[in-house]
C-alpha cells in the first residue's frame, strides 16, 4: 500500500513515517511544500532505519506528487494549513484522506481546544476534500516525540472516526500495523470534536506533571 504523508517532515509526520517504514512493508512517501526538504528528510529517515538493520526506501516529494495516486494520504499539517494543502493536492487524490490535526490556542495557563467553524478539524477536511474522497479522523492524540523514538514501546489507543465504513476499516488496519497502537471505532465524523479535544488535555497534563511526558490514551 502506498501511504503519503503530506507535511511528513513535521513531528507527527516523522513519527508515522518511521513507524510504518519500521513495522510494515508499505510504501511510504514523505511530502512537503518544499520537495527538496522532503527528499532530505526522507534520507534522514532511511539513515535512522538503516541503523536498525531495516533496509527500505522512503520517497520524498512535493505534497502534490506524494499524494498523487496514493492509497492513503495523511494530512500531517497544522490545522491552519489543512484546507490549502487539500486544495494543492486535490488533482491527484484517489485514496482516503486522514486528518490527525487539532485546532488549539495557547495562553499562560496552557493549551485549549479551538475548533474551526465546521465543528472539528476533521470536518473541515471533509468539507475541503474533493467529492467522492472519504475523510477519516485518526492519530489525533499521539505524543509525537515518543512516536518518532523507535526505542520507545507504544501502548496507546487511537480513536478512528468517519462516515465511510470501508475507509475507516482501512485506516484502522494501518493503525494496527504499528506495534503497540490499537485502533478503536469512535463512530461517525460528527464525533471528531470529542476526540480532537483530548489532545489539549494531554499536553496540559504533561506540562504540569514532570513524570508524565509523552502521554497517550489507553481505554480499559
Amino acid at each position: 500500500m502506498r501511504i503519503a504523508l503530506c507535511g511528513g517532515t513535521g513531528d507527527i509526520g516523522e513519527g508515522l513515517a518511521l513507524r510504518w517504514a519500521y513495522h510494515t512493508n508499505h510504501d511510504v512517501v514523505v511530502g512537503s511544500r518544499d520537495a527538496e526538504r522532503a527528499e532530505t528528510k526522507a534520507r534522514e529517515y532511511e539513515t535512522e532505519l538503516d541503523s536498525r538493520a531495516v533496509e527500505t526506501t522512503i520517497e520524498g516529494a512535493s505534497n502534490a506528487d506524494a499524494a498523487d495516486g496514493a492509497d492513503v494520504v495523511v494530512l500531517a499539517v497544522p490545522a491552519y494549513h489543512l484546507a490549502d494543502t487539500i486544495e494543492a493536492i486535490s488533482d491527484g487524490l484517489e485514496g482516503v484522506l486522514v486528518s490527525p490535526a487539532v485546532g488549539m490556542r495557547g495562553d499562560d495557563a496552557g493549551l485549549h481546544y479551538n475548533p474551526p467553524g465546521a465543528g472539528s478539524v476533521t470536518a473541515l477536511a471533509a468539507n475541503a476534500a474533493p467529492e467522492g474522497v472519504p475523510v477519516v479522523g485518526a492519530f489525533h492524540n499521539l505524543a509525537a516525540g515518543r512516536l518518532a523514538n523507535l526505542d520507545a514501546d507504544l501502548d496507546w489507543d487511537t480513536v478512528v472516526v468517519g462516515d465511510d465504513p470501508d475507509a475507516k476499516e482501512l485506516v484502522s488496519r494501518l493503525a494496527a500495523d504499528i506495534d503497540g497502537l490499537r485502533p478503536l471505532d469512535g463512530g461517525p465524523l460528527a464525533n471528531a470534536s470529542e476526540v480532537e479535544s483530548l489532545t489539549a488535555l494531554l499536553i496540559n497534563v504533561a506540562r504540569y506533571n514532570d513524570d508524565l511526558h509523552d502521554l497517550g490514551v489507553k481505554f480499559w
